[in-house]
C-alpha cells in the first residue's frame, strides 16, 4: 500500500510516538506473549503456514475447514483502487514535464491496434527513451477493452513466478491466500485482461511460461536492449522505440525552461541531439541545467545591485556538450542540501530511494520530503513500481563526483531505521512490503561489505522485515532477506539467528514443493539448535522435517541426531516381522531357533529422496532380505556347530570292543551355580562336582535331565556324553559356546567305528548288539587296574581320588542305558533347543 495516503508519526522517525500494540488486524495477527512479535495464519496450497517471527514459522497440513473458498474478481472499483496503490507517489513536478507526448502517436495507435486484436506486444527500447510514458498512454487507451480491464504490473527485479502471482492478486480477491502451482495455472487461465508490465527483466523460455500461464491475456511488455529476447515460437509483436526528432526535442526543452530557446541555446540543443540519439531523458535534464543556468545569473546579477527581471545577457555560460552528457553532478550541486543528502543515501542504496514519509528521518531534515519532487522534476529519478529509483547511468555519475563517501554509514542509518519501523505495530505487512527494494538494498550492502563492520545490523533487520514480508505474500523479497540475514549471521556469529534464518528458508523451500532443498535447510537449523540446546525450535524444525518427509514418502533423521525415547521409527514393525523373499529353504526350516534373549538388530538403508517408487520398494526389499539373511545363516551355523559336536562327542566317547566305555554317573548331575539351562556358570577349568545328589529332570531346575544337548554329562542325540568332570582337551571342538571340552584322554577305541544312525535314539554303533539289557549295572569294574599306568589313563576325580567315579544309584533317570524312548525323547529337544 501507499504509505502516503496513512502517514504516521513512525515514518517520519518520532520517537515519542505511542508504542501501544493495536488489535489483531484481520487475517489472525496477534501479539506474541512478551513481546510485540505478530504471528499470521495464511493458507498455501495444502499447507496452513503460522508465520511466527520468534520460534519459526510453523507449518501444517490445512485441516478441512481451513481451506479458503474459491477466490472472486475484484469489480472496476476495487481494480481501480489497487490501480492507484500499485502507483508511485505523487509528487509536484514543473508544468513543462506534464506536456504532451512528442511523436508518438503512430506508435501508440499500433499499441491499442494489436492489444485491442488480442496480440501480445513487447516494446524494446533504450533507457530514457520514454517507454512508461507511451505504456501509460496506451493503457489509458486500452481502458474498458478487456473483460478484467488494465492490470499494470512491474518486472523490476521480478521472476516470471513473481509476476504471475503479482498478477493473480491484482485480479482475484483472496487475502491471505497463496494458491499451489496447480490451482494458480488453473485461476491465471480464467484471467482476460490487458496486462500492462513495464521494466521486464527476462525473456526467452522464461517469458513462454508467462505468455503459456495466460492464454487469456494480451500483455504489453517494455524492455531494455539488453533483456533476452522472446523466442521464436512466442508470436510477440516487436515495436522499436528509438529518439524523437530534433524539433521534439527543442519542443521539449522549451516545455522544460517555460520559455523559448535563444539562439545560442537553439544551437546549443542542436548539438545535443546529434550526442545523446535524440533520447527525450537527456533533454529534461538538459531543461534542468538551463533552468538553473538562469538562475545563477540571476543571482550573480542581484549580487552587485542591479535589478534585471529579463536575465538576458546575465546568465551563466552553457556547458559543453561533453559535460552536458554526463549531467548528474551538475545538477545536483545546484540543488537543496536535503535533495544532495537524497541522492546520496540513494547512492548507498545501490540507485534504490526510499519513499518521502522516511526522507525527513534519514536525512535529518524535516523538509526532506519535498526533495522527492526536486529531484524527479530534474530528470534524476524515474518511476519503478511503485517506489523511485535512481535514472539511468546517474548512480554511476555520482559515485564517480565522490556521493559514495560514507555510504556504509548511510546504509546502517537506513538499516536501522528500517529495523525500528517494520517492527512497529502500527506497520502493516504491505506498508513493509511496499519499501522492499530499499529494505533489501540495505541488507545487501551490510552483508555484502565485510569492511562495514556491521552484520548484525543486517541481521537484526531481516529478522524484523522477513516475517513481514512473508505475511503480505510477497515471497520473493521474503527469500532474498532470509538469505540476506542467514549470510549475516554467518559472518557475525549469531548461532540462534543463523538456525532462524535456515529453518524459514526450510519452510519457505517446503511451501513451493522443493522438498530436498527444504530437507537440507531444516536439517541445518535442528542441528544448530541441538548445538544451542533451544528446544523449541528443535520441535518447530522437526515437525516440519517430519512433513517433508511425509511428502516424500521415505523417513530419514535428521544429521547428527537420533530417534527421541518413545519415538517409533516407520515401518520397523513390518521390517521385523517379515520373511525373506522366497521363504525359508527347506534344509533351515527345522533349524534351531537362535537364542531369544539375543537382540535382533533391524538396519535401515538410506533412500534417496525424490526417488521412483519403484526405487523405494527396492530399498526396503533388500532391507528386509538383509535383516533376514542375517537370522538364517545364525541358525545355519548353529546347526552346523551342533552336528559337529555331536560327531566329535561320539568319536570321543565311543568304548573299545571290550566294553572298556565310559558311562554316565548319576553323581554327575548339574551344579547349584548352573543356569536354568543346565549350562555350567563357571568357566572351563573350574569345574566342580557335587557327588551324592541325584538327577533331576525339569530344564528350569539345578540339573539337567537326560537328553539335552550341549552339557557334559548328558545324552546328545542319542550317544552317551563323557562325564563333565574330566580333563579338557584343547584340541577337542566344543559343540557349543558354553559347553566343556571333553577328556583329552578319552579317545575312539577303533578309528573305523563310526554311529551309522544318530537319530534312532540308541546311540550305540551298528557293531554293538542292541539286544543288551536296560537293566545292566553300570559299576563294572575295568578290565585293567586302575594304578597301573596304560595308554589311556583314566580321568581324574577334582577330589584326588583316581579311578572310576562311584556306581550309580538305583535311580533309572540316570543310568547309562535308557529305553528308547526316552533317548528319542530327549534328542528331539535337544534339536529344539540347538
Amino acid at each position: 500500500m501507499d504509505p502516503n495516503t496513512n502517514r504516521g508519526p513512525e515514518e517520519y522517525g518520532e520517537q515519542d510516538a505511542p508504542a501501544t500494540t493495536p488489535g489483531p488486524p484481520a487475517g489472525g495477527s496477534a501479539a506474541a506473549p512478551g513481546g510485540l512479535a505478530r504471528t499470521v495464519q495464511l493458507v498455501s496450497g495444502p499447507y496452513l503456514l503460522t508465520v511466527n517471527p520468534v520460534d519459526g514459522s510453523e507449518i501444517e497440513p490445512c485441516p478441512p475447514g481451513e481451506q479458503p473458498a474459491v477466490p472472486g474478481k475484484h469489480g472496476p472499483a476495487e481494480r481501480a483502487e489497487l490501480a492507484r496503490a500499485a502507483e508511485p507517489p505523487a509528487v509536484p513536478v514543473s508544468a513543462g514535464r506534464q506536456g504532451a507526448l512528442l511523436e508518438r502517436a503512430e506508435e501508440t495507435d499500433r499499441l491499442v491496434r494489436l492489444l485491442s486484436r488480442g496480440r501480445s506486444v513487447r516494446v524494446t527500447g533504450a533507457s530514457g527513451s520514454g517507454r512508461t510514458r507511451l505504456l501509460d498512454a496506451a493503457a489509458t487507451a486500452c481502458d474498458g477493452l478487456a473483460p478484467d480491464g488494465v492490470v499494470r504490473l512491474s518486472g523490476y527485479r521480478r521472476t516470471p513466478t513473481d509476476v504471475m502471482y503479482e498478477l493473480f492478486a491484482a485480479v482475484h480477491r483472496a487475502p491471505l491466500h497463496r494458491p499451489d502451482r496447480g490451482e494458480l495455472l488453473r485461476l491465471l487461465g480464467e484471467i482476460g485482461a490487458i496486462v500492462v508490465l513495464d521494466d521486464l527483466e527476462f525473456g526467452g523460455a522464461a517469458l513462454d511460461e508467462l505468455l503459456g500461464a495466460t492464454p487469456e491475456c494480451a500483455f504489453l511488455l517494455a524492455a531494455t536492449p539488453d533483456v533476452a529476447a522472446p523466442s521464436p515460437g512466442s508470436h510477440l509483436e516487436e515495436v522499436v522505440l528509438g529518439g524523437i526528432g530534433r524539433g521534439a526535442c527543442r519542443e521539449l526543452l522549451e516545455g522544460v525552461v517555460g520559455r523559448p530557446l535563444t539562439d545560442e541555446e537553439a544551437a546549443w540543443a542542436a548539438d545535443l541531439w546529434f550526442e545523446s540519439e535524440g533520447l527525450p531523458l537527456r533533454f529534461v535534464q538538459a531543461g534542468a541545467l538551463l533552468r538553473q543556468r538562469v538562475r545563477a545569473g540571476q543571482d550573480a546579477f542581484d549580487g552587485h545591485g542591479f535589478d534585471d527581471a529579463s536575465g538576458d545577457g546575465h546568465d551563466a555560460p552553457l556547458p559543453p556538450v561533453g559535460e552536458a552528457a554526463s549531467p548528474a553532478p551538475l545538477i545536483a550541486s545546484r540543488l537543496s542540501e536535503a535533495a544532495r543528502e537524497t541522492l546520496r543515501f540513494a547512492v548507498a542504496l545501490g540507485g534504490e530511494l526510499p519513499h518521502q514519509a522516511h526522507l525527513p528521518a534519514l536525512a535529518q531534515d524535516t523538509h526532506a520530503d519535498a526533495a522527492l519532487g526536486e529531484l524527479l522534476d530534474c530528470g534524476l529519478i524515474t518511476p519503478a513500481g511503485a517506489h523511485y529509483r535512481l535514472a539511468a547511468t546517474v548512480a554511476d555519475q555520482l559515485a564517480a563526483a565522490g556521493y559514495d563517501d560514507g555510504a556504509g554509514e548511510r546504509a546502517l542509518t537506513a538499516a536501522q531505521h528500517y529495523a525500528w519501523w517494520a517492527g512497529h505495530p502500527s506497520v502493516t505487512p504491505e506498508r513493509a512490503a511496499a519499501e522492499s527494494d530499499a529494505i533489501l538494498a540495505a541488507m545487501g550492502v551490510l552483508t555484502g561489505s565485510r569492511d562495514s563492520g556491521h552484520p548484525s545490523a543486517a541481521v537484526l533487520l531481516a529478522r524484523t522485515a522477513a516475517p513481514a514480508f512473508a505475511a503480505a505474500l510477497n515471497w520473493s523479497a521474503w527469500e532474498r532477506s532470509l538469505r540476506h540475514g542467514a549470510e549475516a549471521a554467518r559472518i557475525a556469529g549469531e548461532v540462534a539467528e543463523e538456525a532462524y534464518f535456515h529453518h524459514e528458508l526450510g519452510v519457505l523451500a517446503l511451501c513451493t514443493g522443493n522438498l530436498d532443498r527444504a530437507r537440507a535447510e531444516l536439517e541445518a537449523s535442528i542441528g544448530l539448535r541441538g548445538v544451542l540446546s533451544d528446544r523449541r525450535g528443535a520441535v518447530a524444525g522437526r515437525r516440519a522435517l517430519a512433513l517433508v518427509a511425509d511428502r516424500s514418502g521415505t523417513f530419514t533423521p535428521p544429521a547428527g541426531t537420533a530417534a527421541a525415547a518413545g519415538e517409533e521409527i516407520p515401518d520397523a514393525r513390518s521390517e521385523e516381522s517379515a520373511s525373506p523373499p522366497g521363504g525359508v529353504p527347506a534344509g533351515l526350516a527345522a533349524a534351531p531357533a537362535v537364542d531369544a534373549t539375543a537382540p535382533t538388530v533391524v538396519t535401515r538403508s538410506a533412500v534417496a529422496s525424490g526417488g521412483a517408487g519403484g526405487g523405494k520398494a527396492g530399498s526396503r526389499k533388500a532391507m528386509v532380505l538383509g535383516a533376514r539373511r542375517n537370522l538364517v545363516a545364525a541358525g545355519a551355523g548353529a546347526l552346523l556347530i551342533a552336528v559337529l559336536g555331536t560327531v566329535v562327542t561320539l568319536g570321543a566317547v565311543s568304548g573299545s570292543d571290550d566294553g572298556t566305555g565310559e558311562k554316565v554317573k548319576t553323581e554327575q548331575s548339574a551344579e547349584p551355580g548352573q543356569d536354568g539351562d543346565g549350562m555350567p556358570a563357571d568357566q572351563p577349568g573350574t569345574d566342580r562336582t557335587r557327588t551324592g545328589q541325584g538327577s533331576r529332570t525339569g530344564t528350569g531346575s539345578g540339573s539337567t535331565a537326560p537328553g539335552t544337548p550341549g552339557t557334559s554329562g548328558q545324552p546328545v542325540n542319542g550317544t552317551t556324553a563323557a562325564p563333565s568332570n574330566r580333563p579338557t582337551d584343547p584340541t577337542t571342538r566344543p559343540t557349543d559356546g558354553t559347553t566343556r571340552p571333553t577328556d583329552p584322554t578319552t579317545r575312539p577305541t577303533d578309528p573305523t567305528t563310526r554311529p551309522t544312525d544318530t537319530g534312532t535314539g540308541t546311540g550305540k554303533p551298528t557293531d554293538k548288539p542292541t539286544d543288551k539289557p536296560t537293566d545292566k549295572p553300570t559299576d563294572k569294574p575295568t578290565d585293567k587296574p586302575t594304578d597301573k599306568p596304560t595308554d589311556k589313563p583314566t580321568s581324574q576325580d577334582p577330589t584326588g581320588t583316581t579311578g572310576n567315579p562311584a556306581p550309580s544309584s538305583a535311580n533309572g533317570s540316570g543310568s547309562a542305558s535308557t529305553t528308547s524312548g526316552g533317548t528319542s525323547g530327549g534328542t528331539t529337544g535337544g534339536t529344539d533347543n540347538v
